[in-house]
């Protein structure tokens, strides 16, 4: 029991201290507005995948229409596959609609939607690319700051990490932990970092500088990955260039998740993916996850003497690092104390990745499956 107390108290010691700080939640854009200002505003092309988005298309897209930016900028919806009136409702509210064709061998539907969209534009005098998604909509500023902070730090990869909805009950106890999470596993000032290994960018919204991308191949390399953002903002930072990623209230997602059941398609799509769909890494996880989350609670309230003490602190670590993102999304701060319950229905999901991935049903997302050929 003391051996476990003590590794658990050793694993948040490091998480607070040695993990690039991620728990604070300060990594974000609030200073953009600060940033000095381009002498001359790049050309953007904005690209923006969408299928049955028939619910959300129509904001994104006037969100887009409304920027204030101050230079040249122009959007395409991709309109993959659609089943519903995604491809009109983009129309009518401003974009250039393109028809997409049937996902081609070895890509992802989501990938391959951004290629034929960059084919399409290959020709234009753009200087930079926005891939942003269709449950998305953006602050009338969201381009102007997002091209400010690019030139201002000669950055080749800019991307936000969308304010996701948090209105539901299973929303509010899910929502800012997977964000947590998601930093705790991509610090953002390591990535960030350019001496650093760490690569990651939120999908929702990626600027692009156009030269170095298309110099690094485009899409093709990743061309088959699901985790599709972290895999393009790796293939940047590999390649040389200087990416950054931050929270922002600029850019907010649309995306409903009303029930555990729509929370759990959305983590087990990627979740094994993560582990490299290796058995050993998923065994990894789970013991670390208990050693790390389940440990603490269950040594708080059953153990005695030290273990009890130290199984408490640990817990007391959970509970501060957890606190700032609570308070991000507006929610109290006590809700932290659930965080070993909230990992644990986590942990169930990514079994769950699992168990979909043996049975031919990984990566599942909107009625198409992309496990491992």
């Amino acid at each position: 029991m003391i051996w476990l107390a003590l590794a658990a108290c050793l694993s948040w010691a490091v998480l607070l201290f040695g993990r690039g700080m991620f728990w604070r939640a300060r990594d974000d854009d609030r200073d953009a507005a600060d940033l000095p200002e381009p002498e001359r505003w790049p050309e953007v092309q904005v690209i923006i995948p969408a299928r049955d988005e028939a619910e959300t298309i129509g904001a994104t897209v006037r969100s887009l229409a409304m920027q204030d930016y101050p230079g040249r900028f122009s959007i395409l919806v991709v309109n993959d596959r659609s089943t519903d009136h995604t491809g009109a409702l983009a129309r009518a509210a401003g974009a250039e609609v393109l028809d997409g064709q049937g996902r081609a061998p070895g890509w992802s539907g989501k990938l391959y939607a951004l290629q034929q969209g960059l084919q399409a534009v290959s020709g234009r005098s753009h200087e930079f690319l926005l891939f942003t998604d269709a449950d998305i909509v953006h602050a009338p500023d969201s381009l102007r700051r997002l091209v400010q902070r690019a030139e201002a730090g000669c950055l080749d990869l800019v991307s936000l990490m969308a304010r996701l909805r948090c209105e539901s009950a299973a929303e509010r106890w899910t929502i800012p932990a997977f964000v947590f999470f998601f930093q705790m596993l991509y610090p953002f000032r390591w990535s960030n970092d350019p001496a650093a290994r760490t690569a990651a960018a939120a999908g929702g919204c990626v600027l692009l500088r156009r030269e170095p991308f298309e110099a690094r191949g485009g899409l093709a390399p990743i061309r088959g990955r699901i985790i599709d953002d972290c895999a393009l903002a790796g293939l940047m930072k590999r390649g040389g260039s200087p990416i950054w990623l931050g929270l922002t209230e600029r850019v907010r997602s649309l995306r409903s998740y009303d029930d555990l059941g729509t929370i759990r398609a959305m983590v087990a799509r990627t979740a094994y993916a993560q582990l490299g769909y290796n058995p050993a890494l998923l065994l990894g996880m789970v013991l670390a996850m208990g050693l790390v989350f389940l440990a603490p609670p269950l040594l708080a309230i059953f153990a005695t003497g030290a273990a009890k003490w130290l199984g408490l602190a640990a817990w007391c670590a959970m509970v501060l690092a957890f606190a700032p993102m609570l308070r991000r999304y507006g929610l109290a701060a006590e809700r932290a104390i659930a965080l070993p319950l909230i990992a644990a229905v986590y942990l169930l999901f990514t079994l769950d990745s699992a168990w979909a991935e043996w049975r031919g049903r990984g990566g599942f997302w909107k009625g198409e499956a992309l496990s491992r050929e």
